[in-house]
């Protein structure tokens, strides 16, 4: 299942949205453990988002 499908089901896609528009990283992460991923694939994701740093 994509990232996005999970946060679908997970009715979690627009709070994700949110929090990438807040730029967020915290809430992101908490997201993204509420639909099972693992450390490694958070730490991924949040590095493609290009968030870090900013």
């Amino acid at each position: 299942m994509t990232l996005n499908e999970r946060l679908c089901v997970g009715g979690l896609i627009h709070d994700f949205d949110n929090c990438l528009k807040q730029k967020d990283i915290e809430g992101i992460k908490s997201i993204l453990k509420k639909v099972e991923l693992n450390e490694e694939s958070i730490f991924e994701i949040i590095n493609s988002l290009e968030l870090i740093g900013i």
